[in-house]
């Protein structure tokens, strides 16, 4: 038995080439035995800090991803999908393949550009590199590809046509390949999560700890929680409640009142309680409205501070130009004089805001004079209108940090920039120094995060809400069927680094599958459209029912009402798929032999099948079938009827740049309704209830079954699949 060795730290496009071909011989040579091992590590121990080992039946270990490749494919050359003999001049083409595939190893697109241009122009009218048929060379070029970050982005933004067409083919016709990249993937992910408790390094030591940790958490009540605001309340509850037995202090930034309702912040409260945070303090930026309005008074009169009434547009120019404003330099008594129009809110007054007096050119464009206060007449939704000036974020969190008593600020990384802005504030008002530690932002594929985006698709009735289970917020994805538990665990897990990585939701799923399997009960649905009467000979006349648990491994569950009759209903799918006098087994019931097979005679649907016979044959060994089906008695429980909901992505794009519009992506299609009949026990289900539809997944009720109307149930990812 030959096994490969591969650190799963190393750089991915020298380990992926050598996986796929070694995981293509194990499926398609009966002779092969590769036993395939990943090492948390970025070089391997022994072969001269390589990040590929072959250890062969037999002879000296092989090192290095190019040679190990060339080795497999000489090795199992009878693995080529091509089941006629290789030609010489065929057989030099693939090597040439597998020779350049290391010229996409190198994470630099100026180094890889070229050879993927080579490889556009060679995919011209092409669906393989060699002849008509996959072969190692396909696999070893698209794992080097895959495995490249910079080479990836690439193939994302789609610019070489023939290259990408080329990319997802290999992908969509071998689904064993991005499995394989997953496992990868996945056991690099597991292996870290070991080293800790909570599946991530934590050990990132904030300074000065032994004085106390007070962490804070500063939500805007504009919007509902979502998962990138998840990560951020869940790590500085971590860090002051675990890691140092700390303070943390939740507190609500509302300082724009035309954004703000009480609505949005009773929904983070409780959304924050939901996931098992607990504020040992909740405060108001609203509640410091006077102090921080005397901060202004006192930023301007040392001089840091000014009045402009430059236009919105000007200023921006003028800013990113590094041109200071005409008023830069006017008088302490003006600049208070304006301030104090600002605070009436009077016809003049709204024309001015007050800017901190930094810098007209820093190199960083966050400390060219940021705006710190401006006029707003809508009624604030808790001070009223007491107030017609406030405070921007960046003025108002480095003053209320340090007043408040916080020791640890840990914010996004996108707020990098404007970290010396926080520092200068704290500075220039002689206020308690913070110390700010930043951590990466959870970026989703296809998944928009940003609230005012968000705000849009609500507000155009692209979603039902804010809750709508195809949103990114908390209680979408609650009502998509999240738990709390696998919630917590898989952004824990993500830790406090400062890696910004588009995340796929694939382990975000499967974490919450480990938590619903033990616990989700089993049901049954037929779905409607063409389900199958079968009759069922050698059945008891009259139907009855029988106590079966409803959980095969969990008996603490209880049990269900499992109905049995002659007549039965079956998924046209499962009926298209029997053959004439072949044994099935039907769950929960027994084997049984197909004698009778019933085609439409509607010639528009002759292939549709609308009756079946079977004999019971409760004697037959259930493992000697391949097909096990589902099925539902038609007498002897009352049929359900179900609407089964799955949703698709909101944007058909893994990331939206920088400079594209994301409504040039939105998905046309994003919700799927199969209506279906289920049994008896699932009238008794009640709304935010997990159970299994065998052989269909699992499901979460979003609304009760109710005489009349069916019950909805939306589909729970598990991490396999597209959506």
């Amino acid at each position: 038995m030959a096994s490969l060795h591969i650190a799963s730290k190393a750089n991915q496009a020298t380990s992926i080439p050598a996986l796929l071909v070694a995981t293509l011989a194990n499926h398609k040579d009966p002779h092969a035995s590769i036993t395939i091992n990943f090492q948390d590590a970025e070089t391997l121990k022994s072969g001269g800090k390589e990040a590929v080992e072959l250890v062969p039946k037999s002879g000296a270990s092989i090192h290095g991803s190019e040679t190990v490749v060339s080795y497999l494919a000489k090795s199992y050359s009878r693995v080529s999908v091509d089941p006629s003999p290789a030609q010489k001049e065929r057989e030099n083409h693939i090597n040439e393949w597998l020779r350049r595939t290391s010229s996409l190893y190198a994470v630099d697109f100026k180094s890889v550009e070229g050879p993927m241009q080579e490889l556009d122009a060679h995919l011209t009218l092409r669906s393989y590199l060699v002849g008509y048929t996959v072969t190692m060379a396909d696999f070893s070029i698209w794992g080097a590809i895959r495995g490249n970050r910079v080479a990836y982005a690439a193939i994302k933004k789609g610019s070489m046509v023939n290259l990408c067409r080329w990319f997802r083919f290999i992908e969509e016709t071998n689904p064993w390949v991005p499995a394989a990249v997953l496992s990868l993937n996945q056991t690099a992910h597991e292996k870290k999560a070991a080293k800790s408790k909570d599946g991530a390094s934590y050990d990132i030591a904030l300074p000065d700890t032994d004085k106390g940790v007070v962490t804070r958490f500063p939500p805007e009540p504009s919007g509902y929680l979502h998962i990138g605001h998840a990560k951020a309340a869940l790590l500085n509850d971590y860090f002051a409640h675990e890691a140092y037995k700390g303070t943390f202090i939740c507190r609500f930034d509302d300082t724009n009142p035309s954004k703000e309702k009480e609505e949005f912040q009773d929904a983070i409260v409780q959304d924050l309680a939901m996931m098992g945070i607990v504020p040992d303090k909740t405060s108001y930026s609203s509640d410091y409205f006077q102090e921080m309005y005397e901060y202004c008074l006192h930023i301007i009169k040392i001089g840091k501070a000014y009045a402009d009434d430059t236009e919105q547009m000007t200023m921006r120019d003028e800013r990113m130009n590094g041109i200071a404003s005409k008023r830069r330099d006017e008088s302490v008594e003006q600049n208070l004089a304006r301030l104090e129009e600002m605070k009436k809110g009077t016809e003049e007054g709204i024309k001015w805001c007050i800017r901190a007096k930094m810098s007209v050119d820093n190199p960083n464009k966050a400390m060219r004079d940021p705006v710190i206060y401006r006029c707003n007449l809508t009624p604030h939704h808790r001070t009223g209108s007491t107030w017609k000036v406030y405070p921007t974020y960046d003025f108002c969190v480095p003053i209320l940090d340090s007043l408040e008593g916080i020791t640890h600020a840990l914010r996004t990384i996108e707020y990098r920039d404007r970290n010396p802005q926080y520092e200068w504030f704290q500075e220039a008002l002689s206020l308690r120094k913070v110390h700010i530690w930043d951590f990466a932002r959870m970026n989703f594929v296809r998944t928009l995060l940003s609230k005012r985006k968000l705000t849009k698709f609500v507000d155009q009735g692209l979603v039902t809400g804010w809750d709508d289970p195809r949103f990114p917020t908390i209680r979408g994805i609650r009502r998509r069927g999240m738990t709390v538990g696998a919630l917590r665990e898989y952004i824990l897990k993500q830790g406090p680094s400062r890696n910004i990585v588009n995340l796929d939701w694939t382990l975000f799923w499967a974490t919450n599958k480990k938590y619903i399997d033990p616990v989700a009960p089993r049901h049954t649905a037929i779905t409607q459209a063409h389900a199958v009467t079968a009759t069922v000979k050698g059945a008891r006349t009259a139907a009855y029912t029988e106590d079966k648990p409803k959980h095969g491994k969990n008996p603490d569950l209880g049990t269900k009402k499992v109905a049995y009759a002659p007549t039965i209903l079956i998924e046209q799918e499962d009926a298209q798929s029997f053959a004439q006098d072949e044994e099935i087994t039907l769950m929960n019931w027994g084997n049984a032999i197909v004698r009778k097979i019933s085609h439409s005679i509607n010639p528009l649907s002759l292939s549709t099948i609308t009756g079946l016979e079977l004999d019971l044959n409760l004697t037959g060994d259930v493992k000697t079938t391949s097909k096990k089906v589902t099925w539902l008695a038609t007498e002897g429980q009352e049929l359900i009827p179900v609407e089964m909901v799955d949703f698709d992505f909101l944007i058909t794009k893994d990331k939206i740049e920088e400079d594209e519009n994301y409504e040039d992506f939105l998905t046309p299609e994003t919700e799927f309704r199969t209506t279906g009949w289920a049994d008896g026990n699932v009238a008794n289900l009640k709304m935010g209830d997990v159970i299994q539809f065998e052989r269909k997944g699992y499901f979460r009720v979003d609304k009760a079954f109710q005489h009349g109307e069916p019950a909805v149930l939306f589909a729970i990812p598990t991490g396999k699949g597209g959506r």
